[in-house]
């Protein structure tokens, strides 16, 4: 690759970059987001398809052919190294779910199309960063929720066999097996209801009062503060990654771009030798003259300690 062309890439990488991290872009994209998802939910109105389906699917061209347009933004940014545009998460998203719908096999299966136009709306996590921070803490959440998970599921299998015991023979609907009381106790968590059950229970035996106080503190309220505990510790996590991230630079503007084009390298180089020029002595002075050359009595001494002779003084 020449010269002339190389720093033809550079600045047509240094172009889609500066478009790419516009905020006017951003919005762009987030409108045309909002405008497909109108268009894929007015689809669901049979009598609003017959008559404006073709219209319906003229706007779902053109947002399919922005989504294009953006991508190969988002690549031109990337241009001096295309590596880097695959490193990114985002973007392998985004091209999957644009390119899919492209594909013969997909695109005559309704039901996988539709699912990859309704994930077009995930793309708008993309262009802020406080919905990223949001999807970020929720993937990092996931091995915390395991665990959570397992917890409430030996809590509600405790509970439900007891239930089992205390109510299965009054109950058999929603206590007769472990699976039903299972499903009642889990019903329980948002509390709807208790006061109706805990009178129903009080019917049977006055332990109903003891089993479900301590089922509201036990799952209830110490099972949702945990959870919220951990969702809370992987948002704090999200948040601290992305502003490390904001302050190690943009996401679409790759390492490589930081290295100065030729332009700029040549005016580097042109600056310095115009300093250099401006600091060279005058012509009387030049290095080996008569005034910098060695005397008798002693080494030369520089200009500014230099006598002026008398023909100077007079004159």
């Amino acid at each position: 690759m020449t010269g002339a062309v190389r720093d033809r890439v550079h600045r047509l990488a240094d172009a889609c970059g500066r478009l790419a991290g516009s905020p006017r872009f951003g919005l762009a994209s987030f409108t045309v987001i909002v405008v497909n998802s109108v268009a894929l939910g007015l689809e669901t109105y049979g009598r609003l398809v017959v008559a404006v389906g073709p219209s319906l699917r003229l706007v779902e061209y053109a947002c399919l052919a922005y989504f294009v347009l953006e991508l190969l933004v988002r690549f031109g940014a990337h241009l001096t190294a295309p590596a880097g545009f695959f490193r990114d998460r985002w973007n392998v998203f985004d091209l999957v779910i644009v390119a899919a719908p492209l594909l013969p096999g997909l695109r005559e299966n309704v039901t996988i199309l539709r699912l990859l136009r309704l994930a077009r709306i995930v793309r708008a996590f993309r262009l802020f960063p406080s919905l990223r921070v949001i999807l970020v803490g929720i993937r990092r959440s996931i091995p915390g929720l395991g665990s959570f998970l397992l917890v409430t599921l030996l809590v509600l299998y405790g509970y439900a066999m007891i239930g089992w015991m205390l109510f299965g023979a009054s109950y058999p609907q929603r206590y007769g097996t472990v699976g039903q009381a299972m499903l009642t106790l889990f019903l329980l968590l948002s509390l709807d209801g208790i006061t109706d059950t805990l009178q129903a229970g009080r019917e049977v035996t006055e332990w109903a009062v003891l089993y479900y106080v301590s089922y509201m503190i036990a799952a209830c309220y110490l099972l949702t503060n945990l959870l919220v505990g951990v969702v809370l510790r992987a948002l704090e996590e999200a948040h601290q990654e992305e502003r490390a991230a904001g302050r190690s630079g943009p996401p679409d503007v790759p390492e490589e771009r930081a290295v100065p084009s030729v332009h700029a390298q040549l005016a580097q180089l042109r600056a310095i030798i115009t300093d250099l020029e401006q600091r060279l002595p005058e012509n009387g002075d030049e290095p080996g003259s008569a005034s910098d050359r060695p005397t008798p009595d002693g080494p030369a001494r520089p200009a500014s300690e230099r006598v002026p002779d008398a023909a100077a003084l007079t004159g």
